[in-house]
């Protein structure tokens, strides 16, 4: 199935960036699969997953820094009534191909609205947001978009601080990385060597930005990790210094990462975030909200009775 999926992926470019083969092996290497559905020899539909085991317990789940798997189906001209019909036959297909699991949880990409046939065979569903701005339009355009106050910083930083914009290497950006989760008191929930899997998988296919923002004395004060999948490129990951958080340059290296996406690239996807500081921020951008779906499935009593636990307990 998945050699299959991979010739799939090479000629399919509606499949999304986090469901290609190439970031399935960088973020996993054989530790994934998929399930697939087929019209003949033609296939309509796939359904990439990842394993891990809990207790004992098969669970179907995502990767990190993999902000959305699920489904994908074959874009169809048909009428309205009848995508519907092909959809829940697709869907329907896919989850028959699923491994025995005591629990099925996954992010769908936001482009997948349609999860009523996996309702229908027992799971729920909780809506999420990302952020995603539409950069097809001209760099003058997306500047009077962004609200005041990011405009300043962006300004402040340029002009007062003396921050330029570059190219990084991924030890600066790794650095700035980790000083973000050392101030939230956090440990890094990836290592040094799961990111220089993504970053070479993603420099191969010439799919990613490592980007830094540099004062005028050397210091690097943040950074961004972008990479990019058919017209859309997404910020995978952030850092900054804490003693110079107030340089504006946060807003800087985001701004120059929007406008540097190549002319395929038609939306930048913050990743969103349920965090209301972070959701501020992004919506500064002039990022439209957008729903996606986290879709699960529990049928495991022992996993059903550590939840409640958890909930009771907040």
């Amino acid at each position: 199935m998945k050699d299959l999926y991979r010739e799939l992926c090479e000629k399919e470019p509606s499949i999304p960036l986090f469901s290609q083969a190439w970031w399935l092996d960088a973020v996993e290497g054989n530790g994934w699969d998929v399930a697939i559905a087929k019209k003949g020899k033609q296939i309509v539909g796939a359904l990439p997953y990842v394993v891990r085991k809990k207790l004992g317990l098969r669970l179907i789940t995502q990767p990190k820094l993999t902000q959305s798997l699920g489904p994908w189906i074959r874009p169809t001209e048909k009428s309205y009534p009848k995508r519907l019909s092909y959809e829940k036959e697709i869907l329907g297909t896919l989850v028959e191909q699923l491994p025995s699991h005591a629990e099925y949880s996954q992010n769908w990409h936001c482009d997948r609205t349609n999860w009523l046939p996996f309702y229908w065979q027992g799971f729920s569903e909780t809506t999420r947001y990302t952020y995603r701005l539409d950069i097809s339009t001209e760099k003058e355009i997306l500047w009077k978009g962004l609200q005041e106050n990011t405009r300043r910083e962006i300004r402040k930083s340029i002009d007062r601080v003396g921050v330029k914009v570059r190219k990084g290497t991924l030890d600066e950006f790794w650095e700035l990385n980790k000083l973000t989760f050392d101030r939230q008191g956090r440990s890094m929930p990836y290592t040094r060597k799961f990111v220089e899997r993504i970053d070479e998988a993603a420099n191969k296919k010439g799919a990613c930005d490592c980007l830094v923002a540099e004062g005028s004395d050397g210091r690097l004060h943040a950074g961004a990790y972008i990479v990019r999948g058919g017209n859309t490129a997404y910020y995978l990951m952030g850092g900054g210094d804490p003693e110079l958080r107030s340089s504006g340059a946060t807003s800087l290296v985001l701004w120059e990462a929007i406008c540097s996406q190549p002319d395929e690239v038609d939306v930048f996807d913050f990743e969103g975030s349920m965090i209301e500081p972070i959701e501020r921020f992004f919506r500064s951008f002039g990022a439209i909200q957008t729903p996606y779906f986290r879709v699960s499935k529990t049928s495991s009593r022992l996993l059903k009775a550590i939840k409640l636990a958890k909930e009771l307990v907040k």
